[in-house]
This record gives C-alpha cells, structure tokens and sequence, in this order.
C-alpha cells in the first residue's frame, strides 16, 4: 500500500483549519445582522445614485468585487480608489450616490480624510470595518459590522477571514437588492448579453431581419418577378402580401420545386395563385427560442414576423438561430 507523505497530510490539515477559520468568520457575522443591515438596504434601494465603493490594499480589491456584484444585479455601482479621489476623481461623486467604505481597521487614513468632504457633498456614507468603535465607524451614517475572532493566517498578518468576511458581507448587501428590486433573470440576462443566460433570453426582435431584407412581393406579382425576389433575398422564401400589405402567404424554395414539376408556364401565374395554407408566423417580442421551437416542429428553415394587422415587419432563418444555446 503507497504511503501519503507526512507533508501532504499536514496541507490538508493546514487547508481544512483555514477553511474552518474562515467559514467560522462568517458565520459570526450572521450574530451581528440586525436593523441597520435592513436600513442600509433600503437606502441604497431608495438612492437616486450609485453605489461608489472606496477602499486600499486588499479592501481595495474585496469593494470592486462587491461594485460588479451589485451592477450586475441591477444597483448601478462604480470603484473609486481613495488615493485618486483626494486628487480630483471625488467631483465624480454627486447627491443621492451612496458611499461605501471597506476597511478592517477602521483607521484607514485615506478614507478618514475623505469622509468630511463626502459629507459636505451631501452623500450617506456607509461603512463596512471589523472594529466598531473605529474613527470610519463612528464617522459613518450606518454600519455593518465584519468583526472576526481571528485571522486564518497562522502569523495573524495576512487578511483571510476577514476579506472573506467583509466579501460575503457585500454579497448579502448584493443579494437582500436584488430581492428587494424584484431582480429577475430576464434583467440578469438583459445585464450579461453576452453570457449564456443572456443567449438564451434574446428576443426574436434582436436577430430578425428587417426593411429592405425581407422578402417580399404582392399578390399580383408574376412568379418570375417572385423567383427573382427569392433569389436575391437568399433565404429561400418569399412572403406574398394582399393589397393592404397584410401577409396571405408564403413560396418557398421547396414549393416553387413542386409547382414547377406541375406547371412548366409557372413563371407566368402570379403570386398569389401559387400560395397555399397559413404559413408560421412569430411576434417580435417572442424569444427567439420559440422561434426555433416552431421552425423545428413546422420543419421549416424561415419564419416571418408580423405586426398587429398581420403585415410582415421582419424575417428570422435558421441560421441566425444555429449555435446559440438557447435552451
């Protein structure tokens, strides 16, 4: 039987007593949740502004972390580093923002020196610290407590438990928003178009083609004028309109085929003799997965949109639909 080296046990023992260290900080946090927690939330929800974190060092890295949070979940926020905010970046600061200031100590001597001028522009400033009694504590309007008993770092230097703390903190800031907004996944995914939530929320609207684009001829239109119509569409299909413009129905590659075989004087008929049946039809406010729904069940490669009086506004293919994970 192979034998595990000592030093392998000892960085499983050293990874499980960090990781319960830090789980134990976070759980003393849930101790110290009470109104104020529930007002913070409601200020930020009820702010006109933005939500501007400040913080240095690695409270620095933990409030930009808590900004994309909060903006990707439907609070506008932004970083702003204290340093450069002494010189000249705090004029991006206006009335109804909401501050909030990241530090363990409480001390922070860039942040104490900005909070008078954040005051006098008539901001609320919120502040996050593991010492309640510290200079930013006091000086702030509301204050959510990250206090921990000890740090994971064996020296009691390195911050862990505590950026975990104050990080898990902004999250539940982050998370009681997106409740209290009535946060949804279409607005996630309006956030993240992009990400595969996103793909999967895209409206027919965002891939239809349109004016030009959309094939299209009257009812009176000779079968060759419609052939050349399809042809310089490139979809394979052409809509065929009444004299309101409302859709009566449609010829496509696999119909014209057919008629041909039938009729050798096509060309010479019109449009409008040639259709046959209501064709599918989708509303551009439909997701576009309803539209590949209905092109896989009619087992048809184009799909016209229609307005309200039925009149096509757009055309969506196979194509734009192929390869974007939808469902």
């Amino acid at each position: 039987m192979t034998q595990v080296p000592a030093d392998v046990h000892a960085a499983i023992a050293e990874a499980k007593r960090v990781l319960e260290v830090e789980a134990d900080a976070i759980r003393g946090i849930i101790e110290h949740l009470d109104q104020t927690f529930v007002d913070v939330v409601e200020l930020i929800a009820t702010s006109s502004g933005r939500v501007v974190t400040m913080g240095v060092g690695k409270s620095g890295i933990i409030c930009r972390k808590v900004s994309a949070t909060l903006a990707s979940t439907g609070t506008p926020s932004f970083f702003m580093h204290p340093t450069e905010a002494i010189h000249g970046d705090l004029g991006m600061l206006v009335k109804g923002d909401v501050v909030l200031a990241i530090s363990n100590s409480g001390e922070t001597e860039e942040l104490i020196r900005l909070l008078p001028s954040i005051k006098r522009i008539g901001v609320e400033i919120v502040a996050i610290t593991g010492k309640p009694s510290s200079t930013i504590a006091r000086t702030a309007d509301f204050h959510l407590s990250a206090a921990i008993r000890e740090e994971a770092c064996p020296l009691g230097l390195a911050p862990t438990a505590s950026t975990t703390a104050t990080l898990a903190l902004g999250d539940a800031v982050a998370m009681a928003l997106l409740q209290r907004r009535g946060f949804k996944e279409e607005d996630f995914a309006f956030l993240h178009p992009g990400g595969k939530l996103g793909k999967r929320f895209l409206k027919v609207r965002d891939l239809m083609h349109t004016g030009d684009a959309i094939p299209v001829v009257g009812e009176s239109t000779l079968m060759h004028d419609a052939m050349h119509e399809m042809s310089r569409k490139t979809f394979g299909i052409t809509a065929v309109v009444d004299a309101n413009g409302a859709l009566r129905g449609v010829i496509s590659d696999g119909d014209l085929r057919r008629l041909m075989q039938d009729d050798e004087q096509i060309s010479r008929r019109t449009a409008g003799e040639c259709i046959k049946g209501r064709p599918a039809t989708i509303d551009a406010g439909e997701l576009a997965s309803a539209a590949l729904q209905i092109m896989e069940q009619r087992r048809i490669t184009s799909l016209f949109i229609v307005d309200e009086s039925h009149r096509p506004t757009g055309i969506i293919h196979l194509h734009d639909l192929w390869g974007l994970e939808l469902f």
